[in-house]
């Protein structure tokens, strides 16, 4: 008896939501990680149709859980924002992450970054950079007709998709916001929503004690008041006319 293979469907089909790397292999790398992703989820924060991911697997072609690949962190124009175990872009209208960011770690090999570059040429990729916070290098590419071509200069380069800008400053990548903000890292967000909030605390209790000091006035004008009012009426018992 001769028993028949059934060959594999796309919905059979599993695509790993890990490919049990590492997010980063530093504190370094991951700091970038997270101050670029949360830079641009800020930035994009009242858009609900632009999605930002970072260290996503996105599986461009279904059928094929072996083409796939994670960039440190990705922004895809056209897709609501929540929660994924993965990118998998038929289910995402067939729409390609147009920005990707790649921060360079020791570990980090010439072929695989190679590869990952021919990745993004292929599946769509319409900006991508690459910054190497050890050497202080910033390398950027643009889509051109079907290739990603060089951007000869980075300094002062503004993204056309995001709009953000890029400075380097003694080999310190610094990203500003289009209204000219600077991206900052968790830790300064977090210090500066603090320093809002005790500004704000320290501005109530002036208010309160404006309105404290209001209050002791009123009073002592109050005071003041019936003092004037007894003493207008003793006058009177004594025939007195206060008012002449």
């Amino acid at each position: 008896m001769v028993t028949q293979l059934q060959s594999s469907t796309p919905k059979d089909i599993i695509y790993p939501e890990s490919d049990g790397q590492p997010m980063a292999d530093n504190t370094k790398q991951f700091n970038w990680i997270v101050a670029i992703k949360l830079g641009l989820e800020l930035l994009f924060t009242n858009d609900s149709n632009i999605f930002v991911a970072g260290n996503l697997l996105w599986y461009p072609l279904e059928g094929s859980n072996k083409t796939r690949c994670a960039p440190d962190v990705m922004v895809i124009f056209g897709r609501p924002k929540g929660d994924r175990g993965s990118y998998q872009q038929w289910r995402e209208d067939n729409i390609p992450p147009q920005v990707v960011f790649e921060i360079l770690s020791p570990g980090n090999t010439v072929k695989e970054m190679i590869e990952k570059y021919k990745f993004y040429q292929r599946y769509g990729v319409d900006e991508y950079y690459l910054y190497n916070p050890d050497g202080g290098e910033l390398t950027g590419w643009l889509r051109s007709s079907n290739e990603l071509e060089a951007i000869e200069e980075m300094m002062g380069w503004i993204s056309p998709r995001l709009g953000i800008r890029f400075e380097l400053s003694e080999g310190e990548l610094i990203i500003y916001r289009p209204d000219g903000e600077r991206f900052a890292t968790y830790v300064e967000l977090a210090q500066r929503l603090e320093q809002e909030r005790q500004e704000k605390e320290q501005e109530q209790q002036r208010a309160e004690q404006a309105e404290a000091r209001a209050e002791q006035t009123e009073a002592l004008l109050e005071q003041e008041r019936l003092k004037a009012q007894a003493l207008e009426a003793k006058l009177r018992e004594l025939g007195i006319n206060p008012e002449q």
